[in-house]
C-alpha cells in the first residue's frame, strides 16, 4: 500500500472514529468467505458498519484525533486480525454476534468495545452489552418513571373529586329540604 493510500485510508477511519459513539473491535479471523459474508448482510440490515482494518492504521486514526476521546485503552486490541463494527446503538452490535454465532458458533470473537469513552475488553463481556439500553430505551424509561406519579395524582383527584362533588350535592340537597 502507497503511503497516499495510507494517508485516505487514516482519513476515512479518522471520520468514522470521530463520528462514532459505539465501536466494537472484533476478530473474524478463522471464519470462512461464506460466514464473513452472511455476517456483514447480518449487520447491514442492522445499521451496522462492518469493516476489516489494519491495526496501524486505525492506532494512527484514533491518535490523530487525540486523547480526548479517550482511545488510548483499545490500542492493545489492535493486534491480530481486525474487524470494526460501528454503530449508533450501544447493545446492537452486541447483540448480533451472539445471534450470528447462534448455540455453538465461536466466531466472531469480541477484543473490545469503545461505548462513549468507555473501553470494555473481552468476550466474556458479551451479555453485559447486550444488556446495555440504548439512549431511547433510557428516555423511555425516564418518561415512564416521570408520568406514573403524575398518573396516580390525576387518577386520585379525579377519584376523590365525583365522591367530593357526592358529598357536596348530598350536602346541598339535605339543606333545600
Amino acid at each position: 500500500m502507497k503511503k497516499q493510500d495510507k494517508d485516505v485510508a487514516i482519513g476515512v477511519l479518522r471520520e468514522k472514529f470521530d463520528n462514532s459513539t459505539y465501536i466494537y473491535f472484533t476478530d473474524a479471523s478463522a471464519m470462512t468467505v461464506e460466514q464473513v459474508n452472511k455476517l456483514r448482510r447480518m449487520c447491514f440490515q442492522k445499521g451496522i458498519e462492518m469493516t476489516v482494518v489494519k491495526n496501524k492504521l486505525a492506532r494512527k486514526a484514533m491518535e490523530s484525533l487525540g486523547d480526548e476521546r479517550g482511545f488510548a485503552p483499545v490500542y492493545k486490541a489492535l493486534a491480530g486480525p481486525t474487524a470494526i463494527m460501528l454503530t449508533d446503538s450501544a447493545n446492537a452490535p452486541a447483540k448480533l454476534i451472539k445471534e450470528f454465532r447462534g448455540k455453538d458458533g465461536k466466531r466472531p470473537i469480541l477484543k473490545a468495545a469503545y461505548i462513549d469513552s468507555d473501553v470494555i475488553f473481552g468476550d466474556e463481556n458479551l451479555d453485559m452489552l447486550i444488556a446495555l439500553k440504548s439512549k431511547n430505551e433510557l428516555i423511555g424509561d425516564i418518561l415512564m418513571l416521570l408520568q406514573s406519579p403524575a398518573k396516580n395524582v390525576i387518577s386520585a383527584l379525579k377519584s376523590s373529586g365525583s365522591t367530593i362533588a357526592g358529598l357536596v350535592k348530598t350536602l346541598q340537597e339535605r339543606q333545600a329540604q
